[in-house]
């Protein structure tokens, strides 16, 4: 450990003795606990999202859209549709317009990583993602993570605001020394191993030095299933641990049973899991017809250089290109019909 972050966890913890906050001590001994009993890191792969640096908003790049997106080109299209619609419903100034579209058109022809507009930057910004573990089981939700004051499971459901969206990239910040410790150790991160490919493997080698300090994003949880190779993922990722439980409960009780087409018998089967799992209110696992699944604890953590976040990477894959996804509009607001 260099002098500098010694001095800097050192600093974090003083400033947890300080602050008069049980529940900050609390998380930290969790994290703490979680460390000793959860050594290990699984890799899960990069997820992307978009980030904007505006002047008016501060000298900080925040985060536009949640950093969840499973290729590039996804996170092009949220950033694409953001900016259309913008120029479709802000304010009724021509040239305001003509500049929103110009960034539309330009993410419409090519898979650029980075449009400007009215002098503000937006940019498609790469993170990986992982989870603890002890080398059999990932980590479950720790009881310090969020939980809804009153759990909801019906439907309609409306959903606050992910924790991503306005999170300010500050490699400066840490949420305590664990936090910082964290960060430490994530600094020389690069992928290895001989199933990585060497574009993948060399990319990753160069954000060590181009992008050097790293920000922990908010965390987020998943729904993960026991496969033959261990746990896989099993749907996206949620805000909060109920989210989480929503997610499987809602994929029992009725998606799964649309999605791939099961028989009556079957279908009672997994209804039957559901219901179990939801009067059980805060379970993190549940086995259905031989399937094991359990929600886990994802982190996720982006390089930050001297220009900002770390963009998609050349090798990043993407499984399609850019297309038009909207109609074309005029500087006056007019929409073609088409």
């Amino acid at each position: 450990m260099t002098d500098d972050w010694r001095q800097r966890i050192d600093a974090l913890q003083e400033e947890l003795i300080r602050r008069d906050d049980p529940a900050a001590w609390v998380r930290e001994a969790d994290a703490v606990d979680a460390s000793l009993r959860y050594p290990h890191l699984a890799l899960r792969g990069p997820v992307f999202g978009v980030a904007v640096l505006d002047p008016a908003a501060g000298e900080r790049w925040r985060l536009l859209k949640p950093v969840v997106d499973p290729m590039p080109q996804v996170a092009r299209d949220s950033l694409n549709s953001h900016l259309w619609f913008a120029a479709k419903d802000g304010p009724d100034d021509p040239a305001v317009r003509r500049e929103l579209l110009a960034a539309v058109a330009l993410l419409d022809e090519e898979p650029v990583n980075e449009v400007a507009a009215c002098g503000v930057r937006y940019r498609v910004v790469r993170a990986d993602e992982f989870a603890r573990g002890d080398g059999a089981n990932l980590e479950p939700p720790r009881p310090t993570d969020p939980q809804p004051t009153a759990p909801c499971w019906e439907r309609p459901r409306r959903y606050p605001p992910g924790p991503d969206v306005g999170f300010v990239l500050d490699p400066g910040h840490d949420e305590g020394p664990m936090a910082g410790a964290t960060r430490l150790g994530l600094r020389d991160f690069s992928y290895v191993g001989a199933r990585v490919p060497d574009p993948v493997r060399a990319d990753s080698e160069r954000a060590v030095d181009s992008h050097p300090d790293i920000v922990l994003l908010p965390v987020s949880f998943g729904v993960v299933e026991r496969g033959p190779g261990g746990w896989e993922p099993s749907g996206g990722l949620a805000a909060t641990p109920h989210e989480a439980r929503r997610q499987l409960y809602d994929g029992m009780a009725e998606v799964w049973a649309v999605l791939y087409r099961y028989d009556d018998a079957t279908r009672a089967v997994y209804a039957k899991a559901a219901e179990e799992f939801r009067a059980l209110g805060r379970a993190d696992e549940v086995s259905v017809a031989d399937r094991h699944f359990r929600l886990c604890r994802v982190e996720r953590m982006l390089r930050m250089g001297p220009d900002g976040p770390e963009p998609a990477r050349p090798s990043d894959h993407d499984e399609y290109g850019p297309i038009r996804l909207h109609p074309t509009m005029d500087e006056n607001g007019k929409i073609a019909e088409e």
